[in-house]
């Protein structure tokens, strides 16, 4: 049964869609079968991967309206072991359309949970916001990996997430657990990158990945390119550190036997 992880943040701007494309492309490449579902309106996951968001008219927001099913919405095969469940600017009008419908916050959970045996992973980006969108994506998920950017106010937004997970796993999904912290952005150059992590690492303990992401300009470039970091640069600084976050992902998968 696939591992199912969202990736939230709800400040924007902390690297969250590029580990989520990047992640998803370096688990593809380590030969796992990945779906990677992008909830974020902005669709940036999307043609990030490649996909012309504004060409498809079977997203995720056809999906949680009940307009068309789970297998109509996939891409296949838009990368090499990678499926694409893709978004766009009509998301942002799913939050409207579910007031008053029962079990809205299991909506995509129903549908994932069809397909969820074909595959090893199921990747999902969230939306910069803590909304319905979110609240779908950790119904759904098994666990939720937390990208911070290495800055002055990173553990601010971190300990509303921590507390909005503990509420879902509360009330709608008892077997929610927080994955993980991983780094972004990370500038060995500056004290104050420095002085994050330890202070991350000091509050969370166990629940900090290894591997950091360092600021990289190809990194940052890709996306416009509608690659991820493996194909625009496959031997750049950030390509390598998203292959070791991977390595690192199917490890915990592996740990804790899911498979």
């Amino acid at each position: 049964m696939g591992r199912i992880i969202a990736i939230a943040n709800q400040k924007g701007g902390v690297g969250k869609t590029t580990t989520a494309i990047n992640l998803s492309a370096c688990l593809a490449e380590a030969g796992k079968k990945v779906l990677t579902i992008d909830l974020d309106p902005q669709g940036n996951t999307t043609s990030g991967l490649g996909v012309n968001k504004n060409e498809q008219e079977k997203t995720t927001y056809e999906l949680l309206i009940g307009q068309n099913s789970i297998e109509e919405c996939l891409l296949k095969e838009v990368l090499p072991g990678l499926d694409v469940l893709p978004s766009n600017v009509n998301l942002s009008g799913a939050e409207i359309e579910l007031i008053g419908i029962r079990q809205k916050e299991f909506i995509l959970k129903k549908e994932i949970d069809k397909v969820r045996d074909n595959y090893d992973f199921v990747i999902i980006d969230c939306p910069p916001s803590l909304n319905m969108l979110t609240v779908n994506a950790m119904t759904t998920a098994d666990t939720v990996l937390v990208p911070i950017q290495c800055e002055y106010y990173a553990l601010e937004g971190l300990s509303q997430l921590i507390h909005t997970i503990n509420l879902v796993k509360q009330r709608l999904n008892p077997n929610l657990e927080l994955e993980g912290v991983v780094f972004t952005m990370y500038d060995a150059r500056t004290n104050l990158s420095l002085q994050v992590v330890e202070n991350v690492k000091s509050n969370l303990k166990n629940t900090v990945y290894k591997t950091i992401i360092p600021r990289n300009v190809r990194l940052a470039e890709a996306p416009s390119h509608g690659m991820p970091i493996t194909l625009y640069d496959s031997r750049s600084a950030g390509a390598e550190s998203y292959r070791l976050l991977a390595e690192e992902v199917i490890q915990r998968d592996e740990e804790s036997g899911q498979q």
